[in-house]
């Protein structure tokens, strides 16, 4: 099969059931260990694997996981199409024994994990897959994927978000990256407390509310900057967000109110010295009678500019580069760990943990894990519990994994706005320093109670 015909099999961005097959998103290796283990007889071992990070981005005070429903989605999807088996076949990754299991493939294990929109910490048990060794592991690929991206897109919204406080944030970052991930990142960033997004494909895929009105391009195009404005709101109305810093700042600002009138929507500023400029323009437009005229501001932001801008007159922000990019930290460095396994093929037989034991910071903690955010007496979260064994019972009702797939059936999925609502929750319920930003470690230390 060539590339284009293969090309055709895949969905860059899955976002139900009925989306494109999810199989190929995964490494090679990943196949020639289920072959191998096909052969050993050892594949159909009850095995547990663990999705955690050893730690957080370098200054990051929390963690927050973004992209669950979008792994529940890629395991019901993760089913091999005759084009991409005959691909394997062709190109000789594996077996014709293998290929026969595969093209059976269906994920009949059960998922746990973090809900969406939880904080989490170096050490927490973020997703815990349980099925046959052969099931379970050819999901790795993908499931990393979709966590590393989505949850570097969100733990950099959430602090973009808490900088701004009540000042709305538009997430406007389709342009700087892949088409596929934009569309996941609009919908991290709104989990994480985004009010918009400019992606018409994440808003029609997720239900995002989208916003926007004008480019340069737009105001370039016209004669004059008068007539761009005019045309704008001839179509748009005096609601709309007029770009004034094409020219002159000062004199669009001007024209931009004579057209509109004082009801304009709002005018945006996207370069410059934008604490300098919100003043200026906001002390003209009250001096114009514009006083409900909103500011917004562009021009490559992140949370420490959003930060810098909260004595501005500014009222809304648009991000964009910084934000698709994780701010710095594009990758959560997760990882998917076989933590137990069971002594033999047997149904019945017994799960013994395993861990790797090498050298330096790659060390892992075997065993399958429960976790727990326990409270001080005020409520407030002090430390991340991760524990083996029976959860105690003054953690219960602390504990952070939910069902997310029973006997391979999603019974995890829910609205975003309950990600949402469950982030700002969260993030409310952390010590106040984990909001601030300069560097530090994480604000809640993880204790292992291991038995």
């Amino acid at each position: 099969m060539d590339a284009q015909a293969f090309a055709a099999t895949q969905s860059a961005a899955p976002t139900s059931p009925a989306a494109g097959s999810t199989a190929l998103l995964t490494d090679r290796y990943e196949l020639t260990m289920l072959q191998a283990a096909l052969r050993s007889g050892a594949a159909h071992r009850r095995s547990v694997f663990e999705v955690f990070t050893r730690r957080l981005p370098d200054g990051r005070r929390y963690g927050v996981l973004a992209g669950t429903g979008r792994v529940l989605d890629a395991v019901e999807n993760f089913r091999f199409t005759t084009a991409q088996l005959d691909w394997l076949a062709d190109q000789r990754v594996v077996d014709e024994a293998t290929l026969r299991w595969l093209a059976d493939y269906r994920f009949s294990g059960d998922i746990h994990g973090y809900p969406e929109g939880e904080a989490y910490f170096p050490g927490s048990p973020l997703l815990t897959v349980e099925g046959s060794f052969a099931e379970a592991v050819i999901l790795e690929t993908v499931i990393l994927s979709i966590l590393n991206f989505d949850s570097a897109v969100a733990a950099a919204a959430s602090r973009m978000t808490a900088a701004a406080g009540e000042r709305p944030c538009i997430e406007m970052g389709a342009r700087r990256a892949h088409e596929g991930a934009a569309v996941a990142a609009a919908r991290a960033a709104y989990i994480a407390g985004f009010a918009a997004t400019s992606d018409l494909a994440a808003g029609f895929a997720h239900g995002i509310p989208t916003t926007g009105t004008a480019a340069h391009a737009f105001t370039l195009l016209h004669d004059s900057e008068r007539d761009a404005f005019t045309a704008q709101l001839d179509s748009m109305g005096t609601g709309t967000t007029l770009l004034v810093d094409t020219y002159d700042l000062a004199e669009a600002v001007r024209t931009a109110v004579e057209v509109a009138g004082p009801e304009l929507g709002a005018v945006r500023i996207d370069s410059g010295d934008l604490t300098l400029l919100a003043h200026r323009v906001r002390r003209q437009l009250d001096e114009l009678g514009a006083k409900k005229t909103r500011i917004i501001v562009t021009s490559d932001l992140d949370e420490y500019a959003i930060a810098a801008l909260a004595a501005a007159p500014v009222d809304g922000y648009g991000v964009g580069t910084s934000l698709v990019t994780g701010s710095g930290h594009p990758t959560c460095a997760m990882v998917y760990k076989l933590v137990a396994r069971a002594a033999s093929a047997d149904p019945d037989a017994p799960l013994v943990p395993v861990a790797k034991r090498s050298a330096g910071a790659k060390s892992s903690v075997g065993g399958r894990k429960w976790a727990a955010r326990r409270p001080d007496a005020e409520g407030v979260a002090e430390a991340e519990v991760v524990g083996t064994g029976p959860l105690p019972e003054q953690l219960a009702p602390h504990a952070l994994q939910v069902p997310l797939v029973r006997a391979g059936e999603v019974v995890g999925r829910e609205p975003l706005a309950a990600a949402r609502e469950r982030h700002l929750r969260a993030r409310a319920a952390l010590p106040l320093s984990a909001t601030q930003l300069s560097k530090g470690e994480p604000v809640l230390t993880t204790e292992l109670l291991l038995r």
